[in-house]
């Protein structure tokens, strides 16, 4: 068995919500540099568009600009896909949202917002997407690879209720949704990332060496941590993973409270 082979993502094809920064941007320039041909998306059409061109550096890369925040742009990404593609063979359902607030003040819009993208999002841009999974899984699984949170299997501090709830749940919706498309051949994952710089963790982005401080293997997530764990999952390496969620966090979790 060839060992790049297993890893390798030549010829697969793969879309990534929340692509243009952050953890997403950092799995596309990773699934890039493993063959694939990938397809990003986010909300802001230019800031997309700007982030296909800076990654087409490593191979080809497509914006595909959409609001998955609601069933109508699900379907507009779905149907924006299908113009290039006619199936696909990594979904990576990573676009989230966070907020925080205390409890007696805690709004129902964060509540709404929060859930509806991290939760919902992925269910259904999923379901959306299963006939172009089943038609990629033919020599190979399909892969969908949920991005939730540390928050969602350990408590955080912090009063983000709706987003440690939403995180929680997709992990739960996971286990779920890989049992009834394991048969379908198709593989449902997820990673719980802890601490790595984007603009939704400012701390770790602003402050990497007091959260570092917090961490046993003393150092916040790079772009290769969060890459290489999402290339196992996607490539032949990861088939026998249905339904289970893998913290990448450096020890974080088991070292709370």
């Amino acid at each position: 068995m060839n060992v790049q082979d297993m890893f390798s993502l030549a010829g697969r094809t793969a879309l990534i919500t929340g692509g243009s920064r952050g953890i997403g941007r950092m799995i596309a320039e990773g699934f890039l540099r493993a063959g694939a041909r990938v397809y990003i998306s986010a909300r802001k059409a230019d800031a997309c568009h700007d982030a296909a061109r800076a990654l087409s550096a490593f191979g080809p890369c497509t914006a595909l600009p959409a609001d998955v925040s609601t069933l109508e742009g699900i379907q507009q990404l779905a149907a924006d896909y299908r113009a290039h593609e006619q199936s696909l063979d990594i979904l990576v359902n990573n676009a989230g949202a966070a907020w925080g607030a205390p409890y007696a003040d805690f709004p129902e819009s964060g509540w709404n917002k929060v859930v509806d993208l991290n939760m919902k999002t992925p269910f259904f841009l999923t379901r959306e997407l299963t006939p172009l999974l089943k038609a990629a899984a033919t020599d190979h699984l399909a892969k969908v690879i949920h991005i939730a949170s540390i928050d969602g299997v350990s408590n955080n501090p912090q009063e983000t209720y709706s987003y440690q709830a939403s995180k929680a749940g997709l992990i739960h919706l996971t286990r779920r949704m890989a049992l009834q498309l394991a048969p379908e051949r198709i593989a449902v994952s997820a990673i719980a990332p802890g601490a790595f710089a984007s603009n939704m963790n400012k701390d770790a982005r602003d402050h990497a060496d007091e959260v570092a401080a917090r961490i046993p293997a003393g150092r916040i997530g790079t772009p290769e941590d969060i890459a290489g764990a999402a290339i196992y999952l996607a490539s032949r390496a990861g088939d026998y993973v249905v339904g289970s969620t893998l913290i990448v966090d450096g020890g974080v979790t088991w070292a709370r409270g």
